[in-house]
């Protein structure tokens, strides 16, 4: 019998001093069971690094074609493309394609870092394309505040990012690897 997702409630408060983007989204996210609570902590800080009123958690690892999170015009054109981990070369190219910004957000360490090594001279034809990485030391206290119920507060000034929840914080520095142009 196969296994069903795991329902998070979180309350994201957003505070981006960066973009001057201040506001609270009531998320409910569908945790995948080979989903690891890194990974869901990442795709939470992800959706707030990239928080708008358009923006939406979509069904992410229980589909090849779409990403984990994205941004669609009212029209419904893709705006935004979000993808976490190590996506591979054929799998930007097709998302470079459909949406108008790509953003990737690899993790992970070592792997991550071999994974760029390998990928990263057959991206630079992608304009479109932001990979930005977060360190495992990073991720890995990210996932220590996973709970069911949770109410987040991120907020983003010059590039840092600070994840509060109750009384755990962690203090987040992704590195931008390539910027969209």
């Amino acid at each position: 019998m196969a296994q069903k997702a795991t329902i998070y409630k979180v309350e994201l408060s957003v505070s981006d001093m960066d973009r001057h983007y201040y506001e609270t989204h009531k998320l409910t996210v569908a945790k995948h069971p080979s989903e690891t609570d890194e990974r869901l902590m990442v795709r939470i800080v992800a959706f707030a690094l990239n928080a708008h009123e358009n923006l939406e958690m979509t069904k992410g690892l229980s589909t090849d074609d779409e990403p984990d999170i994205w941004q669609k015009s009212l029209s419904g054109e893709l705006d935004l493309w979000v993808a976490l981990g190590l996506p591979s070369e054929k799998v930007i190219r097709q998302s470079c394609g459909k949406a108008d910004k790509v953003f990737v957000y690899p993790y992970g360490g070592k792997t991550a870092e071999m994974w760029w090594d390998k990928i990263q001279t057959k991206t630079t034809r992608f304009d479109n394309l932001q990979v930005t990485s977060f360190s495992e030391a990073d991720t890995t206290a990210l996932a220590k505040l996973a709970s069911r119920a949770m109410k987040l507060q991120v907020n983003i000034q010059d590039g840092e990012v600070m994840v509060s929840v109750d009384d755990g914080i962690v203090y987040v520095t992704p590195e931008k690897w390539k910027s969209a142009e």
